[in-house]
């Protein structure tokens, strides 16, 4: 809708050139005049302002200017009236706020691209602003779009399977990227594009049928996730192993406090390296509980790692604790003397 307004009112204005370039034209053949005279005498007659002629017009010249004034009011009260319309609207103020929205997106680095807004994209979103991870979002749905956008959110429409709207948002500047547009078949040509444009991008997708897991992991995904999957496993386990599926909810939420399982990389000026687990004191100086370390060179994580476990550049630590305590270390994980 946005951009049939902004198209109706380029025409309007494109149909004004025409028409300052027909009477132009026309003057400088039926009067003789020249160039200057003849864009002068259009533009009085366009805008009716009452000015003198330039010369006396013949009865071809009368004619041809009372057409030019019928065209020429007709033509300047709608341009009016579709502008002030456009602005009363506020179109004006979206259009420079979709302007900003794009120079902001031009700008992301190290950041996640989410294509699609649906109710697991939300979910998605979610969890992106409470790790406040930098994040831009693709939607088909121009009106999400416009929602996500007056949210603050960095959102861009277009369709996520085309190339050309992967490089609008950056694609070789980011982190990864998630796919959880509505039909398997978009997910997967979503995922071949990406990983076609960025070979080393971390992709994970959604994976709607039980069946499009293998089709998605051929197409380059690193992952799939299939929510429908994850529910139906949840509410069998309530049943099953309810004291299991308590224990889960216990540690990851007391009472009104959120405990997060979160991952924190050791940066080169830490103070932490070259220290074992029980020389870092983590758990005194945050209150977090390691629970996995991930060295640099391994595939494989160390789960409850021991005191005597030596923290070096580029390992890994799976902690568990709150947002505020998690930052705490990762602040520690990369400034000296912290």
């Amino acid at each position: 809708m946005h951009d049939n307004k902004q198209q109706r009112i380029s025409l309007i204005f494109i149909a004004l050139f025409f028409l300052i370039a027909v009477g132009t034209s026309g003057y400088m053949v039926l009067e003789g005049m020249d160039l200057l005279d003849a864009l002068y005498m259009t533009i009085i007659t366009i805008s009716t302002v009452g000015y003198r002629e330039v010369a006396e017009l013949n009865v071809a010249g009368r004619v041809f200017t009372m057409g030019i004034i019928l065209c020429g009011l007709g033509l300047v009260a709608y341009a009016f009236t579709n502008f002030f319309s456009f602005l009363l609207e506020g179109e004006f103020k979206n259009i420079l706020r979709r302007r900003r929205m794009e120079q902001k997106i031009n700008n992301l680095k190290d950041h996640f691209i989410l294509c699609g807004a649906g109710q697991t994209g939300q979910s998605v979103m979610e969890r992106f602003q409470k790790s406040r991870a930098p994040f831009v979002v693709i939607e088909k749905d121009e009106e999400k779009v416009e929602e996500l956008i007056e949210q603050g959110i960095s959102a861009l429409h277009g369709d996520a399977t085309v190339e050309e709207t992967l490089d609008k948002v950056n694609i070789n500047e980011s982190k990864g990227l998630i796919a959880c547009l509505s039909s398997d078949a978009d997910n997967v040509l979503t995922v071949l594009t990406a990983r076609g444009m960025k070979p080393d991008l971390h992709i994970v997708s959604r994976a709607i049928d039980k069946n499009a897991h293998s089709k998605i992991l051929k197409a380059g995904a690193n992952n799939t996730i299939s929510p429908n999957e994850l529910g139906g496993t949840r509410m069998a386990s309530l049943l099953l192993r309810p004291v299991v599926v308590s224990f889960l909810d216990i540690i990851t939420h007391v009472d009104d406090v959120v405990l997060d399982l979160e991952e924190v990389s050791l940066c080169k000026r830490s103070d932490l390296l070259g220290k074992t687990l029980a020389e870092a004191r983590i758990p005194e100086r945050t209150g977090l509980i390691v629970l996995a370390v991930k060295k640099r060179d391994d595939e494989k994580l160390r789960l409850n790692p021991g005191p005597q476990e030596r923290l070096e550049e580029g390992d890994k630590m799976l902690v568990l604790g709150m947002e505020e305590q998690v930052d705490k270390l990762r602040k520690i994980s990369c400034e000296p003397d912290a």
